[in-house]
């Protein structure tokens, strides 16, 4: 009796191939390098790797602004693309810029936030601080402007000395209450004090010297 024809094939040709893997995901490919900065205007960077004069993009993360002659660290990630993502080394002299694009705010959580530098500058168009409580000291303070206007529920002054030199002064309350424990001396070309109600002036000693005239009008008039 014949065989069947199957059992002539052998067993490892009868199997079926399995399918191929399927290759799995793969990232882009990216190229670290050093260079130095040769241009640094308006943005637009230029990066001297080797024998390679690269265009650069500083990355967001870089907050320090390259300038030329720095040593920084970039990726490559395709031949018209390179990104500047540290600055490595810079020369002395050249200032430290942290520049960011765009708004921005540093937020800092359950912690406090201090500047330690010799000498601080805020340069603005508008300044806007609002805090629950603010306390400032320091040894001597000057403050210039062209028109300051002060807004408060209560002030309150307290020194050994002040001074105030202006052209005009306006004063304007519903009681004015003033205690002088020395000496308080107006000199002025004319004086005029008006009530509406009563002027009361007392003293241990009241001198009035007219060295010219001295009148005083009234419906009655007494002395003693």
């Amino acid at each position: 009796m014949n065989e069947p024809l199957s059992s002539s094939v052998p067993a490892r040709k009868r199997r079926r191939a399995p399918a191929a893997a399927a290759a799995p995901d793969q990232p882009l490919a990216g190229q670290w390098c050093v260079g130095t900065v040769t241009e640094a205007e308006g943005g637009a960077l230029v990066v001297q790797s080797g024998s390679l004069r690269l265009p650069a993009t500083r990355a967001a993360s870089c907050l320090l602004a390259p300038a030329a002659g720095d040593s920084v660290a970039c990726l490559r990630v395709a031949p018209r693309e390179t990104w500047v993502l540290a600055v490595l080394q810079r020369e002395e002299g050249v200032p430290q810029v942290l520049q960011c694009d765009g708004d921005t705010r540093l937020e800092v959580r359950g912690g406090t936030l201090a500047l330690n530098a010799a000498r601080i500058e805020l340069r603005t168009e508008a300044l806007d601080a609002s805090a629950r409580r603010t306390t400032l000291a320091t040894d001597s303070a000057d403050l210039v402007a062209r028109q300051l206007s002060l807004v408060a529920s209560r002030i309150k002054l307290v020194g050994a000395l002040l001074s105030s030199v202006v052209d005009r002064v306006e004063h304007f309350s519903k009681n004015y209450l003033r205690h002088t424990d020395g000496m308080d001396k107006v000199s002025a070309t004319h004086v005029e004090v008006q009530a509406q109600q009563l002027m009361r002036l007392e003293g241990e000693h009241a001198l009035v010297n007219g060295r010219e005239l001295v009148k005083a009008r009234g419906a009655q008039i007494h002395f003693g």
